[in-house]
């Protein structure tokens, strides 16, 4: 076996450009490129490897650190898991800017290559600048602050070392049960080192995406659960999409009709009008989901970690012997709510329980009841869209506008404040891969960025990138990257002068919506939604995004923003469509979330809440 002298960096460079995966006989290239912002930490490095090597993978300069992850991780997400992008930062601010992306990764399971530069193995020229010292650990970094948020984590402090570790970092990002940020850091100096590394290592290297089953014995254990139920449910998470197992959910719901209930990171499991589709499912979750969850006797969970939002706070399950079977490929989500783990892929052990169900179907009367609260909902949500009459309309006709103007391919695009909400309840979802809403961290910031990585992903469809002004001001940088690399979005910018998701949840909680308005400080206030408010902040929102690069369009009402969108259609650039709404959204229904509030407190609005609050916690329950 022969071998090729090469630095450090370039090794690595030359690795990941030949890393392939496969499923189900396709094969897709690993790594789509790198993201990148150079410093003193990696620009002699990875810098230099990535311009040496630049026919093999293709660098992408970024705004911001943490967009550039955000960006890999949108299209991880719209690649079901399959591509991403590595990301390489500087030593300091520049590593540290990348944390909240790594953990907005490993919480929603997608596959991110992070290659932070690092103080100087040999010690050398310590302290180097941006040095982090602590006098009890001469190895310490601000690299080491990746540890709890990445799913493998190492430190190449020789070159010889990076055989191993990129092999481990391999192993991690394209385990479907483990997958998410996977740090790699880089000492500067050895980035540059030179190393005989075998050829071998840098050959094409095919890893394959397996779909497992789970044993026999579980697979008929569920299946008798479920036929000895009445009023079964499946609540399908992201793992359906991932799976790509969509198709095969349809079948089973149509065989047996058993309805189908969704996360946000599973939205589209189902299309919208299916008849057995009830929509989002929990905090904010549709009536007719909220209703069918809470009389359930057997919940079938499909890749769903089981978050807050989708049990309502463990109050969504009321039947009194509900039961849980989690069909999902890591154990640790499968074993969630002493459920019966069915440990495998999605969609094989869809189709295996398919098999076992055929000569089984839910009651009529059941059938008929989820009919019927579909069709409701459908009426409801109609009633929302048409809500477009008001001097600033409601996020609800905004959303409506988008959704109903767009086409089924097209991708919506969010992330943070009440938007979500709206969305998971509102949006009308026609295609599997057409809702791509971050909720597992519900980062502000993600919107723009994790738009442009979903555009990148699938560049022959529309992206409309939904964002709020808070959100948007925190990092709005990657519109710029967006037109540089001719990555157009449409991004729909709502501006409701403030935090609206956490001023509605802060006037629950009995504070007036305190800290949550953008408004100038009158009497030595904030102000609340009970208090005579400051004057609104002269910050024009759609002139930075105009001297970002984007196309501009201003709209003041529901019909001048469906001609808006019209417009943009017809832009070969990113587009910035900005309206003003009220800070009304979509109510919960039949639904809560526990949010602690203060045992004591002078103020009288806080003490009710509190004892409302009391009663409610009431309601939440163990599954055992």
């Amino acid at each position: 076996m022969g071998t090729v002298r090469l630095t450090t960096a370039q090794a690595l460079v030359r690795f990941l450009a030949n890393q392939y995966v496969e499923r189900d006989g396709v094969e897709h290239r690993f790594f789509a490129g790198c993201f990148g912002i150079f410093g003193h930490g990696n620009v002699a490095g990875m810098g230099q490897a990535l311009q040496q090597y630049g026919d093999e993978l293709t660098y992408y300069m970024a705004r911001n650190e943490q967009g550039m992850v955000h960006a890999a991780a949108g299209f991880a997400k719209m690649r079901n898991r399959l591509s991403t992008f590595a990301c390489t930062s500087s030593i300091g601010p520049g590593a540290t800017n990348m944390i909240t992306g790594a953990a907005l990764a490993t919480i929603n399971r997608l596959p991110v290559l992070l290659l932070p530069g690092d103080i100087f193995a040999s010690r050398g020229p310590d302290p180097v600048l941006q040095q982090l010292e602590t006098p009890n650990d001469g190895d310490l970094s601000v690299n080491d602050c990746f540890r709890p948020v990445s799913k493998y984590w190492d430190r190449i402090n020789r070159p010889e070392q990076l055989i191993a570790a990129a092999l481990a970092a391999m192993r991690a990002l394209t385990n479907e049960a483990e997958t998410g940020a996977v740090t790699l850091a880089l000492p500067q100096d050895v980035q540059v080192q030179a190393y005989d590394f075998p050829e071998e290592f840098l050959r094409r290297r095919v890893w394959r995406i397996r779909r497992p089953l789970p044993d026999l014995a579980a697979l008929e254990e569920a299946a008798a659960l479920i036929k000895e139920s009445r009023r079964p449910l499946v609540v399908a998470g992201g793992g359906v999409i991932y799976s790509e197992a969509t198709e095969a959910l349809r079948g089973f719901a149509e065989a047996t009709g058993i309805p189908v209930a969704e996360t946000q990171a599973g939205k589209g499991s189902m299309p919208y009008d299916h008849p057995a589709a009830l929509g989002a499912v929990g905090v904010t979750g549709t009536r007719g989901a909220n209703r069918i969850a809470r009389d359930a006797d057997v919940v079938i969970g499909v890749g769903s970690r089981w978050s807050d939002f989708t049990t309502a706070s463990k109050t969504a399950f009321q039947h009194p012997d509900v039961r849980f079977i989690n069909i999902n490929v890591a154990d640790f989500d499968a074993a969630k709510h002493a459920g019966l783990s069915l440990v495998g892929d999605a969609r094989a052990t869809i189709e295996a329980l398919s098999k076992k169900l055929a000569d089984y179907q839910v009651e009529v009367d059941y059938r008929e009841r989820v009919v019927q609260e579909v069709r409701e909902w459908d009426r409801e949500v109609e009633r929302f869209y048409a809500s477009d009459d008001e001097p600033r309309p409601a996020q609800s006709a905004v959303i409506g506008a988008v959704n109903t103007f767009s086409d089924p391919s097209d991708v919506v695009v969010c992330a943070s404040g009440s938007m979500p909400g709206d969305l998971h309840k509102l949006w009308q979802t026609r295609d599997p891969r057409g809702y791509q809403v971050e909720y597992g961290y519900s980062c502000m910031g993600y919107e723009i960025a994790g738009g442009l990585g979903t555009k990148m992903a699938v560049p022959e469809r529309e992206v409309y990138v939904m964002v709020g002004d808070g959100s948007y001001l925190m990092l709005n940088g990657e519109i710029v990257t967006s037109i540089q690399e001719r990555q157009k979005l449409t991004i729909v910018l709502v501006d409701n002068h403030g935090f609206a998701s956490i001023g509605e949840l802060s006037d629950v909680v009995g504070s007036g919506g305190f800290g949550t308005h953008y408004r100038y400080r009158e009497n030595g206030s904030l102000g609340t939604n009970t208090e005579t408010p400051g004057r609104l902040l002269p910050v024009d929102l759609a002139a930075n995004a105009e001297s970002l690069g984007a196309h501009v369009i201003r709209a003041s009402t529901i019909p001048e923003l469906k001609n808006a969108l019209a417009e943009a259609k017809s832009i070969d650039r990113t587009v910035v469509i900005y309206i003003q709404t009220n800070r009304e959204t979509v109510q919960d229904y039949e639904s809560q979330w526990d949010v602690p509030i203060a045992e004591v407190s002078s103020m009288d609005t806080v003490r009710v809440a509190r004892e409302g609050y009391e009663e409610e916690q009431q309601a939440e329950r163990r599954y055992l």
